[in-house]
């Protein structure tokens, strides 16, 4: 994972620094002018520094579209193994400016363990070849003593000491950086489900608090909620208020009849009758087993009546029953409306209870408005 999360980063800085480091090896050319003049070295050394120069850009721009180093170690070593071979050239080809080749054998050495990214075996090994070639080349061609061979030995030795162990705690800060991240990641993750699944929750347990899960309509506790809501903003508009409640006629007897599937499925289509029966704006909920409340804004009572009577007339028709063929089913409905700014919710349902009571009492299969039973009373 680690690999695959650098590995642009390392194929970009790769190719920035072999770009780098083969255009500055190619402006050493000035120097072997300086050291070599108009001379067959200096266009052994001109020859040599374009081929370098030349392949290391050409490897460059192949690490930038195709080098994955996971795949393609050998295209990152390979510009190193360039660049090593034209240093370890120079010796031989100017052998009077060992002094200086030195310094840049050390800088070259540096650079291949700070420039190159993740990649500190491929660093490694052509570092050590770099420095072995060097040495081996300088005691071969230039005439230096055991003491400077010493010098140069213990120079090479401490600059890849160094720039071993700087790119080995770099990468292994490097990881323990992404490790930390990928924990981050998944902490994230895992907390981001969560939360979802929280939200999952009390969206359910709000469906639980405010639907009933016979019928699908409000239950009491949210039906009661809107309906006030829905009176305050009546008394703010100084608009009409209506509310009704519906109870199924003989619905103990379907029960101890057919039994309480029958029974909620009765009440399950009476629901549906009702709701296709109601305007949008309108509020219904189950109030109680076979109890249903209504609350219509706007709706002046004899409205209200008018809506109750037709929905009442949609349920004596709802299809037989194959359980029930001899019963139809009927409604009793009482209604109540807004008489005064003080009137409240509790008043108004106390009222089409009341209503309703009268209707049942009356017959059954009626609707009741609650001023016409304070007149009979």
């Amino acid at each position: 994972m680690y690999r695959r999360e650098i590995a642009p980063r390392v194929r970009l800085e790769s190719s920035l620094s072999l770009c780098v480091a083969a255009l500055v090896f190619g402006m050493f050319a000035i120097s072997d002018y300086h050291y070599t003049g108009v001379s067959t070295e200096l266009y052994l050394l001109l020859v040599m520094r374009l081929v370098v120069v030349v392949s290391c850009l050409v490897l460059a721009f192949l690490i930038g579209r195709v080098g994955d180093y996971n795949r393609r170690i050998w295209l990152h070593a390979l510009p190193l193994w360039i660049l090593a071979t034209g240093i370890i050239l120079i010796v031989p080809l100017r052998p009077e400016s060992l002094p200086t080749q030195v310094t840049s054998l050390l800088v070259a050495i540096t650079a291949f363990y700070l420039l190159i990214p993740n990649l500190l075996p491929v660093v490694a090994i052509a570092s050590l070849y770099l420095s072995v070639g060097f040495l081996t080349t300088a005691v071969s061609v230039a005439d230096i003593s055991v003491v400077v061979t010493l010098r140069i030995l213990l120079l090479v030795i401490m600059a890849n000491a160094v720039g071993f162990f700087a790119l080995l705690r770099l990468e292994t800060l490097q990881r323990k950086q992404f490790a930390l991240l990928q924990d981050e990641r998944v902490q994230n993750r895992q907390l981001v489900e969560e939360i979802a699944h929280r939200k999952s929750l009390e969206a359910q347990l709000r469906q639980v608090a405010e639907q009933d899960a016979l019928t699908g309509l409000d239950s009491r506790r949210h039906f009661m909620a809107r309906a006030e809501a829905l009176l305050r903003r009546a008394r703010l508009e100084k608009a009409p208020f209506s509310l009704f409640m519906i109870d199924v006629d003989h619905f103990k007897a379907i029960n101890d009849t057919w039994g309480h599937r029958q029974g909620d499925t009765v009440l399950t289509a009476i629901a549906e009758t009702c709701k296709r029966s109601l305007r949008p704006q309108d509020v219904i909920g189950r109030f109680g087993g076979e109890e249903f409340m209504v609350a219509l804004p706007n709706t002046y009572p004899k409205d209200a009546r008018a809506v109750a009577e037709r929905l009442q007339q949609k349920v004596s028709e709802l299809p037989v029953i194959d359980a029930m063929p001899d019963h139809r089913l009927t409604v009793t409905v009482g209604i109540a409306g807004v008489l005064d700014e003080k009137t409240d919710l509790g008043v108004l349902i106390n009222q089409a209870d009341r209503a309703l009571y009268a209707g049942k009492h009356g017959g059954r299969n009626r609707v009741v408005l609650g001023h016409e039973v304070k007149d009979e009373v």
